[in-house]
């Protein structure tokens, strides 16, 4: 097998069609049918499903695929990281994180990389879910991830500290005066809360919480954003648990904090292979990022 060979696959998978997938990376197309004709020949089974007027992935091209892509971003990765030795004035960081801290510690980081890096460039992608972001990483296809450790995973983790968590009242919520700066959620159990998706990351998470509190909510409304669940709180639609690093000074005044406390750990982790750059980074972070 032959990484060129994976790109036609990988090349074919994405555009649906051996025509412009020969197109796109610039072969003839009888050639490229012959490379991943000879593929699956080495696989022992059919990758691609030749239909009249599409092709699709078959159940082994789709057990195939993933390894195909991490091997060819592995190259490209092992590229950069020759080019980096020993320096870092060029290429690019890839850093994937989840939209729920995307917003509170990574930017301070990126500003003091930036200072110290100009000349290498920060590539950043945010994921509703731990799980997607973790498979991202797996593949390939970021230098380093941020959140909280994946279940399992086995590559290399350094903890950044703890993200606290805190309710969101109205402005004029009697409790936020009534309660001495913190509160049980179980007073708030009663109360239409602002809910994350169950899709979104936080939503299993802020589940446990209530569900340590001894109460499921009621939700009067789910969003994927925790700025937006910020917003809707002090709005008057319900209590809403949030992370403490997305709470601008606007909404201070409209903080309680839960008791007990309401933690989770954040570390950055990578795969087994470090790259200088993201070795580099990850030392920014770890002193710069406000938990």
């Amino acid at each position: 097998m032959t990484l060129r060979q994976f790109e036609y696959l990988i090349a074919v998978a994405e555009e649906h069609s051996f025509t412009r997938a020969a197109e796109r990376l610039l072969v003839s197309q009888p050639a490229l049918s012959h490379q991943i004709k000879v593929l699956e020949d080495q696989i022992g089974g059919p990758l691609l499903d030749r239909l009249a007027r599409t092709v699709e992935v078959t159940e082994l091209g789709d057990a195939f695929l993933p390894h195909a892509v991490a091997a060819v971003r592995s190259t490209d990765e092992a590229t950069c990281a020759a080019r980096a030795v020993g320096r870092l004035s060029g290429g690019e960081l890839r850093v994937a994180t989840l939209r729920s801290i995307a917003l509170g510690i990574i930017p301070q980081a990126i500003r003091v990389w930036r200072h110290e890096h100009p000349r290498v460039r920060v590539r950043i992608r945010e994921f509703g879910h731990i799980d997607l972001l973790a498979a991202e990483m797996l593949h390939g296809g970021a230098d380093v991830g941020i959140g909280p450790a994946p279940a399992g995973w086995t590559g290399r983790c350094r903890i950044l500290g703890l993200e606290e968590f805190f309710v969101i009242l109205p402005y004029d919520d009697p409790e936020l005066w009534n309660c001495g700066g913190s509160i049980d959620l179980r007073r708030l159990a009663d109360r239409p809360w602002v809910l994350y998706a169950p899709e979104f990351g936080l939503a299993s998470f802020a589940g446990a919480a209530f569900a340590r509190a001894g109460f499921t909510p009621r939700a009067s409304v789910r969003t994927h954003h925790t700025a937006t669940a910020v917003e809707l709180a002090a709005a008057g639609l319900g209590p809403a648990l949030v992370p403490g690093n997305v709470i601008g000074p606007d909404f201070e005044r409209c903080t309680i904090r839960p008791e007990p406390p309401i933690h989770r750990e954040l570390v950055a982790f990578t795969r087994q292979y470090v790259s200088p750059p993201a070795s580099a980074f990850i030392e920014t972070l770890a002193e710069h990022a406000t938990l």
